[in-house]
This record gives structure tokens, sequence and C-alpha cells, in this order.
């Protein structure tokens, strides 16, 4: 027979400590984020080779998207080991071991096969079979979506510590003679750290939505495999959500746009940027724009623009930053972070 409590008393301690094991947390804690790292492809393709495909000056596809050049994947490169790449270098720079990390999400739609997906490849290149592995499939806000769900299982005291890694490949899916597409996608992965703090000032509130009705606006359907888009209804849907939820996301921290250091969005087009920092009122300066050398790199996008941010020094412990993401389902969020905490961050 199972040896029964004696008294409520012990019945509350014993409910106190909780089912997790020894060196977890039984209570809610916060999530830092921080030790950022991208990787991207040798290969550097600029506007005039797609543009003379198209039948178009390489400046239309510039004066259109902002970008001038993006990095391409080549065909005996896989996108694992690129992940990887990201990752290890954003673990070594957290100071933690492999051996550390209770979770690994990566957030991307690009895997190297329809299955496997790409998280327990990378687990088991980083050396981390202990850590639990799963893909985040949200497009674009596939990175952002990660960062919520490891956010959560942090403060719920399941994991410690974890690794988000944002990638894409995208250019395998574009179609080289569709004028909407053909200039726009790159191929990078961007990965951060995420640790268990004793405040919650780490991670705000990340909302997410969806809206599967206008999911015609961006998909790829299996018949061809391409990636097919409605440019204006895109960029409209774009712009209206991406403020939408930037200004859910300061409610919810209880910020104003002055009180943000960074807005950090998923580099879609430099003309959503533009739109969305002109009708919140942001200042130019405090908007991360990389999209120029990177293209739209779906998932890795967040993560490649946070590297990029922190190189140029604008990125640092203490930074407040705004990310938000928009991508095909609709799937869009947002939420305000406060950056670093995290070993080399």
């Amino acid at each position: 027979m199972p040896e029964t409590l004696s008294s409520p008393d012990q019945a509350a301690a014993s409910s106190a400590e909780g089912p997790f094991p020894a060196g977890r947390p039984s209570t809610p804690v916060g999530a830092r984020i921080g030790s950022v790292a991208l990787a991207v492809p040798e290969t550097v393709v600029g506007n005039a080779p797609i543009a003379e495909r198209l039948g178009v000056d390489e400046d239309w596809i510039a004066s259109r998207t902002g970008i001038r050049e993006r990095r391409v994947i080549q065909p005996e490169e896989r996108v694992s080991d690129l992940a990887t790449r990201a990752a290890r270098a954003a673990l070594e720079r957290s100071g933690l071991d492999p051996a550390d990390l209770d979770l690994i999400l990566v957030g991307t739609i690009s895997q190297d096969e329809l299955t496997p997906g790409t998280a327990p490849l990378v687990a088991h290149e980083l050396g981390a079979p202990q850590a639990s592995a799963l893909d985040v499939g949200a497009a674009c806000t596939a990175f952002l979506g990660a960062v919520s769900l490891a956010a959560g299982q942090i403060e719920a005291g399941r994991s410690r510590n974890a690794l988000v890694v944002g990638i894409d490949a995208l250019r395998r899916w574009t179609d080289p003679d569709d004028k909407r597409t053909a200039g726009l996608f790159g191929d990078g992965a961007g990965a951060v750290v995420m640790t268990a703090s004793e405040d919650r000032s780490g991670v705000g509130p990340i909302p997410i939505h969806s809206d599967g009705s206008q999911a015609w606006t961006i998909y790829a359907d299996r018949e061809d495999g391409m990636l097919h888009m409605q440019g204006q209804d895109t960029y409209q849907q774009a712009v209206n959500r991406l403020c939408e939820v930037s200004l859910e996301a300061l409610e919810l921290a209880g910020l104003a746009v002055e009180d943000i250091d960074l807005f950090v969005y998923h580099q879609a087009n430099q003309r959503i940027l533009k739109a969305v920092g002109e009708r919140l009122g942001l200042p130019a300066e405090r908007v991360v724009d990389v999209i120029e050398t990177y293209g739209n790199t779906s998932a890795g996008s967040i993560p490649i623009a946070l590297a990029e941010a922190e190189a140029d020094g604008r990125l640092h412990d203490g930074t407040k930053v705004l990310l938000g993401a928009i991508g095909s389902g609709l799937v869009w969020g947002g939420g305000v972070v406060e950056w670093g905490g995290i070993g080399g961050s």
C-alpha cells in the first residue's frame, strides 16, 4: 500500500515541491533571451542575373523590394547544417554546454526532407540528445512563434535552457520566372539562447494571431512546389497586421513607442518596413533593416537582423526590442523583449 500523508500541511508541502526533477523550479520564472548568431550560405546572388531572366532592369527589383543581393544555398548544402552552424555559434557565445540544453526549437518550413524535421538533426550534431527537439512550422512567423513557445516552457518550469533557431531556404521553392517572387527570397539562419531568470523582465507577452481566410495570399502547393504570392494583398495585410500587433504588444508590456530602443520586424520587403515605421511614427534609425543584403529569409530574418544589430552596436544588454512578424497562414505576432543577460550578449 502507498504511504498516505498524515496532515494537510504535509499535503501542501508535497504539492509545493511540484513534479519537476531536482534543480528545476516548480513555480513560474522569467525567461531571458540573448547570445545571437547567424549563419548564411557563401554563395551571393545579385539582382543582375535574376533581372536578366525576368527581362527587367536590376534596379526594378531593388525599387520594389529594397533587395540588391541575397545568399543562396547550393544543391549539395543542407538546411540542417546551416541551422547547426548558427546554433553552435549562439551556444558557444552563451557559455552553455550542449548538455545544458533542455529544449531545441527550429522555426522552418524548408527542412531538407519531408520528414524528419530539422531540430532533431541539429540536436544530434550539437551533441545534445537529452534536449527535446521540435520544429515549428509557421513560415515567416516561425522564429517568433518558437521564442514564444520556449518562453512559455521556461516560465512554466519545464525547461531552463532553450536554443531557438530560425532558418529557411526558400530559393529552392522560388519560380525564377515569377516577377512577384523571383527577386524576393534569400536563404539564411539565425539562433538565440534563452534561459530561466529570477525576474520576468526578459521576454514579455507575445500575442500570436491567425486568419486562414487569407491563406491564398501566400502559398505553395504540392502540384508545382513553388511559392505563389498575391503581392498587393500581401503588402496590405502585412502593414496592417504588423501595426496592429505592435500596438498590442506595447500595451501588454505597459510601454509606449518611445520606450523601445529597436524595432526588429520580419524582413519581408523594405516598402513594408517603411510603411509600418511611418504609420507608427517610428524613428528610422530604430527600425532594423538588413533586407538589402539578405533578402527575405523567412523564419531566418528576425535572428539575422538581431545579429546584425548587435554587430553594429545597436543591440546590447538592456536594449528593449519590439519583435514582429507576419507570414503565410496568415500567422502574425509581436512582443517586447529586454535583451541580454546571457553569456557574451
